[in-house]
């Protein structure tokens, strides 16, 4: 150990997947109990920095990296996320890797169990035949959770706890390592309230009292200034600037990170507002069995042509309603659709009626992670539609038509700037918002009536909602696509939206038009509609 030497140093960093350069030369410093702020577009290699430091194993397999890690002064480089684990090094990822059917408390522990002093048993026949000290174990979770300044209940089985509590059981499970000296956190706010996100911000100033060190990565600008020490932006595999946060703001933030002035102000759509016309899909006394989410009895009617937003706290309903009417979760009332009865429970139902998905959960639901961007943007279109399918023998055969896969993946490759090596590159390989933009070119290949999209814009960076944001608004616009948005996100929410409904206590607790002020959503959100 080097005195007064940095907790973390990172230099000269370099990285290329298969020729194609993604980090060039990334200085970075860390001193104990500093908050580091990181910030880039999509594809600006935070991730990737992030992995190297954290040894994850695909850098290993891509051919490793270039430039030194120095911890405290003394050169490291490790080969396993284990091996970061024992230098004090935790990260909690941008997607969830709890198990399911285990409680808050067994994710928290997993694989640190404390155990019952051996019995004479276990001596004979080995530590496998050691009973878990669950009274102990109950304690270590409590304390961790405590840390964060947030209730989570610690026997709460994960697969039914709120999206929410599921971020703050990753990060207690780092908090409660006794040796963590540096916790990366990527994305830990996009999934939260915004009381939520408070908390975790003021756990995260606790953490550095205490003297770890954060790295903390978010698209929410405004969080960096609030919490953290300094700000490194990142564009475009380079490190373009290292600022104290205290002497940067938003819009400069933005600049540095996209290398063009953003419009970030959220206003109502600018046009003329959409006078209420047919109604297109009515549903009624809607209820969803969904873990985590609220719907006890929705009605509400989309009208033909606009952009309808559906607001609210989590855990009220707002995500329920898409994935009941979809069938994606057991749901009952009825739905209609240009007047036709749409069968609840039966997915292919809403397909066949040209209605679209883009849900909230890209990776579990909404992407073939190990097939390319060309069979996950043709596939559903070809599989619902027979699209991109060449007919022999009258029709007797049909095969795919590589061209046509090919120029439709192209096509919304460049219209959504989806960052890839090309078109047939695996999912799994993009980064989070570029995954995001894939389902979004999956749901418009199918060229849908009307399209139910789910907090399409969460972990992705201020540009990237930009081009998500004008790519809707261009959909409804120019192809009469009726569009309902559901998003945590008020402000971007009155953005683009002509309505906007909010859920409270598994019912719609009113409809505003997008230009009224957020006390008047903020207020519908925290009735108690009876």
């Amino acid at each position: 150990m080097t005195e007064n030497a940095p907790l973390l140093e990172m230099k000269g960093i370099r990285k290329d997947f298969f020729g194609n350069q993604v980090l060039t030369d990334i200085h970075l410093s860390l001193k104990e109990g500093e908050v580091l702020g990181l910030v880039g577009e999509n594809g600006a290699g935070k991730s990737t920095l992030m992995k190297i430091l954290f040894g994850m194993n695909v850098i290993a397999e891509t051919g490793g990296y270039d430039g030194d890690i120095l911890l405290n002064g003394e050169k490291v480089r490790f080969g396993s996320p284990f091996d970061a684990l024992a230098a004090g090094i935790g990260m909690v990822h941008q997607e969830f890797s709890l198990i399911p059917g285990f409680t808050a408390t067994e994710n928290i522990l997993l694989n640190r169990e404390p155990r019952h002093k051996a019995g004479v048993v276990s001596q004979i026949f080995g530590e496998r035949l050691e009973t878990l000290d669950r009274k102990k174990m109950q304690d270590q979770a409590a304390s961790a959770i405590q840390r964060m300044g947030i209730r989570i209940d610690p026997d709460m089985v994960i697969s039914d706890m709120p999206i929410g509590h599921k971020q703050f059981t990753e990060i207690a499970r780092e908090l409660s390592k006794d040796q963590l000296r540096l916790l990366i956190l990527d994305e830990p706010t996009a999934v939260l309230t915004e009381k939520e996100a408070e908390a975790l911000l003021a756990s995260i100033r606790g953490m550095a009292a205490s003297g770890i060190a954060v790295i903390f990565i978010t698209h929410r600008l405004q969080e960096i200034l609030d919490v953290c020490d300094r700000v490194l932006v990142m564009r475009d595999g380079y490190a373009v600037q290292d600022v104290p946060a205290a002497r940067t703001s938003i819009p400069e933030i933005t600049k540095w990170m996209v290398g063009r002035s953003v419009d970030t102000s959220a206003s109502a759509r600018a046009d003329e507002q959409l006078e209420t016309g047919r109604v297109i899909m009515s549903i009624s006394r809607l209820w969803v069995d969904m873990a985590g989410e609220t719907v006890r009895d929705v009605s509400l009617d989309v009208y033909e042509g606009e952009i309808l937003g559906i607001g609210g706290l989590a855990g009220q309903g707002k995500l329920g309603i898409p994935n009941g009417v979809m069938g994606l979760y057991e749901a009952g009332g009825s739905v209609t659709f240009d007047e036709k009865p749409i069968p609840l429970n039966q997915p292919r139902s809403c397909l066949d009626a040209s209605i679209a998905f883009v849900s909230e959960d890209r990776r579990g639901v909404g992407l073939l992670l190990d097939e390319s961007l060309e069979w996950n943007i043709a596939f559903p279109p070809m599989q619902i539609q027979n699209k991109f399918l060449k007919s022999y023998l009258g029709g007797l055969i049909k095969w795919r038509d590589e061209a046509a896969i090919r120029e439709v993946t192209s096509r919304y490759v460049d219209s959504l700037q989806i960052r890839c090596t090309g078109t047939r590159q695996k999912a799994k390989e993009l980064s989070g918002g570029n995954q995001q933009k894939v389902c979004l070119a999956k749901a418009f290949a199918l060229e849908p009536r009307f399209l139910f999209v789910s907090e399409p814009t969460r972990g992705i960076d201020v540009g990237a909602k930009e081009l998500v944001l004008n790519a809707l608004k261009r959909f409804n616009r120019e192809h009469g696509v009726t569009v309902v948005m559901i998003s945590s996100e008020l402000e971007e929410l009155r953005q683009i939206c002509d309505r906007i409904a909010i859920v409270s206590g598994g019912r719609i607790a009113g409809i505003l038009p997008a230009t009224r002020s957020s006390e008047e959503f903020g207020m519908l959100m925290v009735s108690q509609v009876k």
